[in-house]
């Protein structure tokens, strides 16, 4: 049997504005956006402190790199039927270019220059493309799609001797991972003028 820790509750940065003033589809991502980038922060962290080894840089980049693709497609997930096709589409694509900015900054701090959007756009399409295909009943990720985001962060790991990995990820972190993004839509998507 695996020992498998639990987590502390994520929590969420600022998601509420001081002034009343309606905010544009852009803002709203970009909130989300700092806040996916502050949960897959907080759960590699989380995860480095349980006693999983994730190598090099590069490593910690892909596994990242897996965490935001799960989130920003329960993103999408959640805002199905909240927003019209069109706001949902401009909202997803700047979350996406939210996150594909912070990336970037972040590996040309880490490794240097270098193309670091491009690829980070494609492995999010090709994500993308890979959970359509799974159900999400009432809005959460079936075990299926669990499986396969816990399989991802495992390959991404390199995962030597990260043998609980994929339970680790499917009972602990990809259940708070999408009770954190359901909030998340809540409170600032739901409130978002139609």
């Amino acid at each position: 049997m695996a020992i498998i820790s639990s987590r502390p509750t994520l929590a969420l940065a600022k998601t509420r504005w001081r002034n009343k003033r309606a905010r544009t589809l852009a803002e709203r991502a970009g909130v989300i956006g700092a806040n996916v980038w502050k949960i897959s922060l907080e759960i590699f962290k989380h995860m480095e402190k349980e006693g999983f080894r994730f190598g090099s840089d590069r490593l910690v980049t892909g596994v990242l790199t897996e965490f935001i693709a799960f989130l920003v497609q329960l993103v999408d997930r959640a805002v199905y039927g909240k927003l019209g096709e069109a706001d949902r589409a401009t909202l997803i694509g700047e979350l996406a270019g939210h996150l594909a900015a912070t990336m970037e900054n972040n590996q040309l701090d880490l490794f240097g220059p270098g193309e670091y959007r491009k690829p980070f756009i494609e492995l999010l399409n090709t994500r993308f493309a890979e959970y359509a295909g799974f159900e999400c009943p009432d809005g959460e990720p079936g075990f299926a799609c669990l499986r396969y985001f816990a399989t991802r962060v495992s390959d991404a790991m390199a995962s030597g001797d990260n043998k609980w990995v994929v339970e680790q990820m499917m009972d602990i972190e990809a259940p708070e991972m999408a009770r954190v993004i359901k909030k998340l839509v809540e409170q600032t998507v739901d409130t978002a003028p139609r």
